[in-house]
């Protein structure tokens, strides 16, 4: 089936957040003397806030050590580091190869929604100029179910109007990956298939698409042996269609 609509993650995928969250979780980490480093951080990426929190805490053994009030506060603490951070993001925020993906899809007619967990999501497009380029958003102020449950994905598409089966989710984590499985749709990881097991196809970066668009990127990239991911120099690596 054709891809008819592409789900961006927002953080680690189309803007470089991902260390303004790993900075974040670190103070508090340290606080707590908590050991945590990237790989732990790697845990974290695409759930909630206080899933996050959660997992942190799991770290050192402290899930049963703070009360929800306590935890409410050390969660809001982290926001504000992170929201801090984010203030100073422009357009240099946007990563490699994101803008020629997004302008394809538009020239194409290939819809764009965002899914993601962040509460700040809207924030963040804003001050990086990337809102024009979604149709639909859904962030975490409109979802009551964390990654790597499907809701976040499933309403983007629902408001796209494009059944699950032809949505291409593109995600950096782990979760978000298991999330668009579970929601039927094609998966697209960004990053090392060490750190996405579910996801279909891995590539490192958006910086692909036009290496594949231009034909100077060949490799194809397909994890399980059910699907082949065909990569052509007048094809484009998100609008290939899917063999099953």
């Amino acid at each position: 089936m054709k891809i008819k609509a592409a789900l961006f993650d927002l953080d680690g995928v189309l803007v470089d957040t991902a260390r303004y969250h790993y900075e974040a979780w670190l103070v508090l980490a340290n606080q707590l003397s908590i050991p945590f480093t990237e790989k732990e951080n790697e845990q974290l990426k695409g759930i909630s806030r206080t899933e996050s929190l959660e997992r942190l805490l799991s770290f050192g053994k402290m899930e049963q050590k703070f009360s929800e009030k306590e935890k409410s506060a050390f969660a809001e603490q982290k926001n504000n580091l992170y929201l801090q951070a984010i203030q100073k993001m422009d357009e240099t925020s946007v990563l490699p190869g994101a803008i020629a993906v997004l302008e394809y899809l538009k020239k194409t007619n290939i819809k764009i929604g965002l899914g993601s967990a962040s509460k700040n999501a809207r924030l963040i497009l804003e001050k990086t100029n990337l809102t024009s380029y979604f149709d639909v958003l859904i962030d975490g102020t409109q979802v009551s179910k964390a990654k790597p449950d499907p809701e976040v994905f499933l309403k983007g598409a629902q408001q796209l109007n494009v059944p699950p089966n032809a949505c291409l989710v593109i995600e950096d984590s782990e979760a978000g990956c298991q999330a668009a499985l579970a929601g039927n749709m094609h998966v697209l990881g960004i990053g090392e298939n060490i750190n996405l097991p579910s996801a279909e196809y891995v590539i490192p970066d958006l910086t692909v698409f036009d290496q594949v668009r231009f034909g100077i990127y060949q490799k194809p990239y397909h994890v399980y042996n059910s699907f082949r991911f065909f990569c052509h120099k007048q094809n484009v690596i998100l609008l290939l269609e899917i063999k099953v």
